[in-house]
């Protein structure tokens, strides 16, 4: 079983053994993982840690202004706003995988960026056993990464052993408010994979102001600790309405809301209809744009919990 306390200690002397008297970066998200090893780094290593937040513009509503408020009291904290940057490149490209590699590339050219200018030889990652279980399987702990432009920083990962819920419980130990302890996961990608096919700035914040709806409604409803993610899809498909009197043409929005405990496997639970039908009322009332509402039913497997 995960004592926090001894876990905490002896993270700190590993962090502080393998990055000495040097400089690291971390990407802060703002989720879960990477909130909790930042600021368990910087237990280890002060002012010598500079924590990144990069702006895409695919975040949720009031997201930027939530992590800069949480997090520059408390650490050394960088804020970037490289929005246009990615949704420049972003534009028009449909495919899930080409959104994910051109992002991926753009987020490592502004971490060069910083990295370079803070004289930085190390990298933290809020890496968690299910990422590298899910993707590569056995890498080390410590590796280079060497970024574009020659730069080469060393990995430091102080939580992949570590799941979710144990991740969790480490933040709480070491002071973090409970509702970033809480939070549901979010995808690096941000809404880039939540909405279906070709981005526009105008798809964007369609889904932007959905997801927004959702988790306002999950969080009346008292399902917010319960669920383990819960959001709205902006799908490519459009559909018949009528609104008012008038026929209308619009986008086909998908509620997703699933159980897990550490991501691997999910399953849909049985929801407060109540809930889920003021949800499509509210979204099809305040977005003009969408006609339609469904809920996702699948589990995982064989569903992945993200469309995209």
């Amino acid at each position: 079983m995960l004592n926090p306390s001894d876990f905490i200690k002896e993270s700190i002397k590993d962090i502080k053994k393998t990055v000495g008297d040097g400089t690291a970066v971390i990407a802060l998200s703002g989720g879960v993982d990477s909130s909790v090893t930042s600021v368990l780094t910087k237990e280890a290593l002060g002012d010598n840690l500079i924590a990144v937040f990069v702006d895409h513009g695919l975040l949720r509503e009031g997201e930027a202004e939530y992590v800069k408020n949480t997090f520059e009291p408390r650490l050394n904290f960088r804020y970037v706003d490289a929005s246009s940057e990615f949704l420049n490149a972003l534009e028009g490209v449909s495919d899930p995988e080409e959104k994910r590699k051109i992002i991926g590339k753009i987020f490592i050219d502004v971490f060069e960026r910083v990295a370079e200018e803070v004289g930085a030889r190390f990298l933290v990652q809020g890496t968690i056993a299910p990422d590298w279980i899910e993707s590569e399987g056995n890498i080390k702990s410590h590796h280079n990464l060497a970024l574009p432009h020659g730069l080469v920083l060393e990995i430091v990962e102080p939580v992949r052993e570590l799941y979710k819920d144990e991740v969790r419980i480490i933040g709480s130990e070491l002071g973090l408010p409970e509702d970033m302890v809480q939070r549901q996961p979010y995808p690096g990608p941000g809404l880039a994979v939540r909405v279906v096919g070709s981005l526009s700035p105008e798809k964007i914040e369609i889904c932007r102001k959905a997801n927004a709806i959702v988790e306002e409604e999950v969080h009346k409803e008292g399902l917010d600790e319960s669920l383990w993610q819960y959001f709205a899809v902006l799908t490519d498909t459009k559909v018949t309405g009528v609104k008012g009197d008038i026929r209308d043409y619009g986008y086909l929005v998908v509620l997703r809301m699933v159980e897990s405990l550490d991501a691997m496997t999910a399953d849909v639970p049985e929801l407060p209809w109540n809930m889920v039908k003021t949800i499509s009322r509210r979204i099809t009332a305040e977005i003009p744009e969408v006609t339609h509402v469904a809920l996702s039913v699948s589990d995982k497997p064989p569903s992945t919990i993200e469309f995209a």
